[in-house]
């Protein structure tokens, strides 16, 4: 799977931050509340945004393991960790963190999650996230993945799966046909296969149940306006750009939408969080 630019990740993470269910990461904070100590994998890390988007339910002291296949994105991980941080000093390895009350020791790995994805679950964390990645990953892939967290009953939180809702205003004509070529343009190979795009939540919500493991969802939809800076319009061009490229919808229709989001545009964008853990 290729990687994303750190220019996009950093635009996007505000957004990312304040559409994080609140319900669903309260009862990952609760699960783990008699814990002094945490270990986290974080699959697919980007730019660390998950870990700055969890780490103040979780317990004092945590662990993470992010691991990308973008030897770029691990780079800025760590820079941007480090300027978050109120504290950062480099132990060996290691990236050692205090923010407020949290000591947090990050270490970098690269690994492809297709073909070193047991590798990884090896690890045996006490928790494994990600953000924004499974709905770029195929049925088959999120089937494997389940069953080797449940064989090893590792629990997941994962946030910000695209679940295929759009909502944009103020309406343009060509809304539904620009929406429907998205889709198709999501479920292409994205480097592990067919993708699932908008049904990987339920994929893996299926898979989970059928495993024994308990499941909560909640809703984390991007709510996209004035304050969200250049994110709706940048979002818009990207849909543009991959709607192109199916060829479903006339180039001229797909200029004039994206003309039309270039104002005062705003958006709902649909995804949702998971929480899932053995019982």
């Amino acid at each position: 799977m290729a990687g994303f630019s750190p220019e996009w990740l950093g635009l996007r993470e505000p957004a990312d931050h304040a559409a994080r269910n609140p319900q669903v990461l309260g009862a990952v904070g609760a699960h783990f509340a008699g814990r002094s100590s945490l270990t986290v994998v974080d699959l697919g890390c980007g730019a660390g945004s998950n870990l700055r988007g969890s780490y103040a339910a979780l317990p004092a002291r945590q662990h993470w393991t992010l691991v990308d296949l973008d030897e770029r994105l691990l780079a800025a991980t760590r820079q941007t960790l480090s300027a978050w941080a109120d504290e950062a000093r480099e132990q060996g390895e290691e990236l050692v963190l205090t923010k407020g009350d949290h000591l947090i020791t990050v270490d970098t790995r690269q690994a492809d999650l297709n073909t070193d994805l047991e590798w990884v679950l090896g690890w045996q964390p006490d928790l494994v996230t990600a953000a924004a990645l499974f709905d770029l990953t195929s049925r088959r892939w999120l089937e494997r993945f389940v069953a080797g967290l449940t064989s090893l009953r590792l629990p997941l939180y994962t946030v910000l799966t695209y679940d295929g809702r759009e909502i944009w205003q103020p309406p343009h004509p060509a809304d539904a046909p620009i929406l429907a070529a998205f889709k198709h343009h999501q479920r292409g190979d994205k480097g592990f296969g067919p993708a699932a795009g908008p049904e990987a939540t339920d994929v893996m919500a299926e898979a989970f149940r059928k495993s024994g493991f308990a499941v909560s969802i909640g809703d984390s939809a991007w709510r996209l306006d004035a304050r969200s800076g250049d994110l709706a319009q940048v979002l818009a061009k990207g849909i543009a750009e991959a709607v192109l490229e199916t060829g479903q919808v006339d180039p001229a229709t797909v200029a004039d939408w994206l003309a039309a989001k270039a104002g005062e545009a705003t958006a709902l964008v649909g995804h949702h969080d998971l929480w899932a853990r053995p019982v």
